[in-house]
């Protein structure tokens, strides 16, 4: 059981606390397939007992309405001005509105504005285009965005997460040379989070693993801005992959002669190649303990620590020094 926030304390200051600004603004950019949506249908149902607490969310419903139109390359209005700059205009100016209501953070969330999914699987490769992505819209919000949170995830379950999504969405099933490209790719999180880094100018990036915050809106929200959150709709879980029950219930008959039998989750890659993504993740997750060289700052949960009679231990260094492996001969039952 999840103890109240009241009594948690963050493993470092709250996300959003900057001093200097009038506003904090929170770029939360997804990733897909890390339990966005729902973070995002939390913050909604929570939307207006959030702003009495000063707080404001913009989420894809906004996002995606104009708001972000001519922010990346597309197709444009002839004698309609120059895109980017009407974009800008328009985000300064909700931000000011914002700003002129009271709030002094604004969550600004929507996975699309790091790439998509679609484009991952094409590519056989993680968000390629995030860095000039990162930075059109750094620009756009013209040095407002404090902060850039990102969530990841193990990368054997989020492109099994993302193939499932993507076959109920008409894709075919995936060929064996697919798995091979991703399994082998060498872009993992580090470099996606190091591009992010280098685009977003001035703000800071937040790292805030799915494995320890999957199913916990609250506790990142309350991480994110030092706030007590709400816990309405907190264990709501939207756009949810699906097992392997929903996909044969779901795909082509034909298709579904391709799956395994048995049920529960559904992982296409043969071991091997799951194992190299969970030791890619691995090496992401212990960079990022390590600092990230300056880049980003890795969050942990403290509520979702279990441990038994001997705590869990804070050096993330693999293997063991010679006095660690001394100290253990010396002290062996």
């Amino acid at each position: 059981m999840i103890a109240p926030l009241s009594h948690t304390r963050p493993v470092v200051p709250a996300v959003g606390q900057r001093l200097g600004h009038a506003m904090n603004v929170i770029l939360h950019i997804g990733a897909h397939r890390c339990a966005t949506t729902s973070f995002q249908h939390y913050l909604r149902h929570n939307s207006q007992r959030l702003q009495t607490s000063g707080i404001g969310f913009w989420g894809p419903r906004r996002t995606r309405n104009g708001l972000f139109s001519g922010v990346l390359p597309g197709p444009v209005v002839i004698g309609g001005g120059d895109p980017a700059r009407r974009a800008a205009g328009r985000i300064g100016l909700a931000c000011a509105r914002s700003r002129n209501a009271g709030l002094h953070t604004l969550i600004v969330s929507d996975e699309n504005t790091m790439g998509s999914v679609r484009e991952n699987l094409r590519l056989g490769s993680l968000y390629c285009g995030v860095g000039e992505r990162i930075a059109r819209f750094a620009d756009a919000f013209d040095g407002r965005i404090t902060d850039v949170v990102l969530n990841i995830r193990s990368q054997d379950h989020y492109w099994s997460s993302a193939l499932g999504y993507s076959l109920m969405r008409g894709m075919s099933f995936p060929k064996k040379r697919l798995l091979a490209r991703l399994a082998g790719s060498a872009r993992g999180w580090r470099d996606v989070i190091t591009d992010i880094a280098c685009a977003a100018g001035s703000a800071r990036v937040w790292v805030f693993p799915f494995e320890a915050f999957c199913g916990q809106p609250e506790t990142q929200l309350a991480m994110m801005t030092g706030a007590r959150p709400p816990t309405g709709e907190a264990r709501a879980w939207l756009n949810r992959t699906p097992d392997l029950d929903t996909l044969r219930e779901q795909l082509d008959p034909d298709a579904a002669k391709a799956l395994p039998g048995g049920s529960g989750r559904w992982v296409p890659f043969a071991p091997d190649e799951a194992a190299a993504l969970r030791e890619a993740y691995a090496d992401d997750i212990l960079w990022l303990a390590a600092g990230a060289g300056g880049a980003a700052s890795l969050m942990n949960n403290q509520t979702k620590l279990r441990h038994g009679r001997t705590g869990p231990g804070r050096d993330m260094t693999r293997g063991r020094t010679d006095d660690q492996q001394d100290r253990r001969v010396a002290h062996a039952r």
